[in-house]
């Protein structure tokens, strides 16, 4: 068996494959329908699952991150929710808008002071005016606390930028 690292043209064809079909899951997103959910949701590279499995609704009914169990589950914006249990599901089902994380579940200071996509760590969270928050660390959640509200301000309008809603 030959040793792909061997043959150049395979690696270009993976690399090709590979960004055909992340840019095809962007343009995806920007050509939703007038009215639906124009979002692009944090999986991850080979999962579907939102936010590390965790049960976004936890957040604002537990005061805590608590991981969802995947009886109780939800498909919403191209990604699979997990929840606690069947009432935590059916809340979010009922509005997901409300108890999504903002900026699709990427970090909140990324977005804000970097424009850029960061995955997160959902145990550093916060939320502001009935909104989820997310960010990467315990240290970039000390810098994004030093100032949500002007955070808030410019990743709204960065996230808003790249043509994406809430």
């Amino acid at each position: 068996m030959q040793n792909i690292i061997n043959h150049p043209a395979r690696i270009v064809m993976a690399a090709l494959f590979a960004l055909t079909a992340i840019s095809t899951s962007f343009a995806a997103d920007m050509n939703k329908a007038e009215g639906e959910v124009n979002t692009k949701i944090y999986t991850g590279w080979l999962s579907d699952v939102a936010i590390s499995g965790y049960d976004p609704v936890a957040y604002f009914t537990e005061g805590k991150p608590t991981k969802g169990k995947d009886d109780f589950s939800y498909e919403w914006a191209d990604a699979t929710w997990k929840f606690a249990s069947s009432g935590n599901r059916d809340l979010f089902a009922a509005n997901p808008s409300k108890y999504a994380p903002q900026y699709g579940g990427h970090c909140a200071w990324a977005i804000a002071a970097k424009d850029d996509l960061v995955k997160v760590n959902p145990k550093y969270w916060a939320i502001v005016d009935d909104k989820l928050y997310l960010n990467y660390s315990a240290g970039v959640q000390e810098d994004w606390n030093k100032d949500r509200s002007g955070f808030i301000v410019s990743g709204d309008s960065n996230w808003s930028g790249k043509g994406y809603s809430q």
